[in-house]
């Protein structure tokens, strides 16, 4: 029996980012300690937890990437390249 696909558009969105990019992360490590206490959250059922650390993983995303947005916006421009007549 197969599971029938997301229906919700971040579920999908989110199977879409993990089909692409899945193998990539999987050899990015996580800080020590941090899989240990998902674990434990998931055991528990503490869903504020994870749903906090969400959060918290969500809001740092954001804030680099208008951060490296902004930057980009105030880097000068490069001159044009002009032919020079001799």
């Amino acid at each position: 029996m197969t599971t029938p696909p997301p229906t919700n558009p971040y579920a999908v969105w989110f199977e879409q980012l993990r089909t692409e990019y899945g193998d990539q992360l999987k050899q990015m490590p996580l800080p020590e300690g941090l899989p240990e206490h998902l674990h434990q959250l998931i055991q528990k059922g503490d869903e504020d937890a994870i749903q906090f650390m969400l959060k918290l993983a969500w809001q740092f995303g954001a804030q680099v990437g208008y951060a490296a947005g902004s930057r980009q916006e105030d880097l000068p421009t490069p001159p044009s390249r002009q032919s020079v007549q001799a």
